[in-house]
């Protein structure tokens, strides 16, 4: 049975891009779902571990670095997809199958999918910094599905789809980060910024945003046909664009609507409070062990 499953498997395997075949960890998905679960496993319960009876590390200066670093990685991302893809004749947000020769537009885009697929581990710095700062409470478990996930994900897409259809979530995706990291950079030079930052909530916003767009994109190719490239890459993508929307509604929810119930009450306990009596008492310190809200990516 194993061996079986072992063959039908390098089949599989077989039909990927041969253009990416040469490339570091293209050959198998299997090591890249052991990185990603090393990095569950140090995030969760390692690190913490490490960092238990230890001082927080200081990193506002490499955070800085990495944050402004991710925005150029992420840029050079969405401008190589505007002028090597959006920008070629012929390609079409319904239908837009794979150019699978090698000419150098394609192979452009062949490495700016490769690119972005290494990006996702690079991602993983993001939980790192939590770790050494000893910010557990920022190791949510959305956060940690959402870059543990992505690199085993993308990976699929990869290897098997570099182009076309498939590079709309890549594309939208880099956009998003742009703005975030913009944002973590700004937010990592310290309280001088937070007058500048008001537009913290907006970036939970945009990423639902993305998620729908990624929904509509990938699932409408069900209603083409004729389209050539694979629906099963639509569905993959697609599932991914739903459970992530999903998720992120769920913390945006449980982040801003909660935070605005435990504001108002924190305002009409501050109301009772002055004049609270022995059978009425002050009940301002409600909210203080209930309202410290931490924003995740």
């Amino acid at each position: 049975m194993f061996h079986w499953l072992t063959k039908e498997l390098d089949h599989f395997l077989s039909k990927g891009d041969p253009r990416v075949a040469h490339l570091p960890l293209m050959q198998s998905p299997f090591p890249v779902a052991a990185i990603c679960l090393a990095y569950v496993l140090f995030v969760k319960k390692i690190g913490p571990n490490l960092m238990k009876n230890r001082k927080p590390f200081e990193v506002r200066m490499a955070m800085i670095i990495y944050n402004f670093t991710m925005v150029l990685c992420s840029s050079y991302v969405v401008y190589t997809e505007i002028v090597y893809h959006w920008l070629q004749p012929g390609v079409s947000l319904t239908c837009d199958p794979v150019d699978y020769s090698v000419n150098p537009i394609s192979m452009k885009i062949v490495y700016n999918c490769y690119f972005y697929f290494l990006l996702k581990f690079v991602e993983f710095t993001d939980t790192i910094f939590f770790v050494v700062r000893k910010k557990n409470e920022q190791i949510s478990n959305l956060h940690v599905i959402h870059h543990g996930l992505l690199p085993f994900s993308v990976w699929w897409g990869a290897k098997f789809v570099p182009g076309g259809h498939a590079t709309f979530f890549g594309f939208v995706n880099s956009i998003v980060h742009v703005i975030m990291y913009t944002y973590y950079g700004l937010a990592a030079i310290g309280p001088v910024m937070k007058p500048y930052l008001w537009w913290k909530k907006y970036l939970t916003i945009f990423q639902l945003v993305q998620f729908v767009a990624i929904g509509i994109h990938s699932f409408q190719l069900f209603f083409q046909p004729s389209c050539s490239f694979p629906k099963i890459f639509g569905l993959w993508i697609g599932s991914h664009g739903i459970l992530f929307w999903f998720l992120f509604t769920d913390f945006y929810d449980k982040t801003y609507k909660r935070f605005a119930s435990l504001s108002s009450s924190s305002s009409s306990a501050k109301s009772l409070s002055s004049s609270s009596t022995t059978c009425s008492p002050s009940i301002t310190n409600l909210s203080d062990s209930n309202g410290n809200i931490k924003k995740v990516k």
